[in-house]
């Protein structure tokens, strides 16, 4: 079977275009937490954005290694400011869950079609489901 290039290269722009609104969306909030917590939340939620950069930076590896280009978008942004931890993280979760379905598809489309994006989004599905337990945990009280 092989490669469908296009649709490997849309599915691949999506995830770019989502993790550089990741990015976006754990800095702008690193600059919202206040209280006693501030410190180790904020270093968390800037490691988040960093790591969003990196992810995207690999998705547009794979996108010009196939011949397309990435995509100059970014994915939706926040559109409130939450003044609660919680309604943050709450929002992150919602983020991060998309990402990993967006993983899916893209694994979805790879399979058996090519090794190295397979592996590529197997790792990748595994570090955003890390990310989605970690905030659950967050979240309870």
């Amino acid at each position: 079977m092989e490669l469908d290039t296009g649709q490997t290269i849309k599915a691949l722009n999506a995830l770019l275009e989502t993790e550089l609104s990741g990015a976006i969306r754990y800095t702008q909030y690193s600059l919202m937490v206040f209280g006693h917590a501030r410190i180790p939340i904020v270093g968390w939620m800037r490691e988040q954005a960093n790591e969003s950069l990196m992810h995207a930076t690999q998705a547009g590896e794979h996108i010009t290694a196939l011949g397309g280009e990435p995509s100059l978008g970014i994915g939706e942004l926040v559109g409130t400011h939450h003044r609660e931890i919680d309604a943050m993280m709450q929002e992150m979760l919602v983020h991060e869950q998309k990402g990993v379905d967006l993983y899916r598809q893209l694994l979805e489309i790879v399979s058996g079609r090519s090794i190295g994006l397979e592996e590529y989004a197997r790792t990748m599905i595994r570090d955003e489901e890390l990310h989605i337990s970690e905030i659950r945990k967050m979240l309870r009280h």
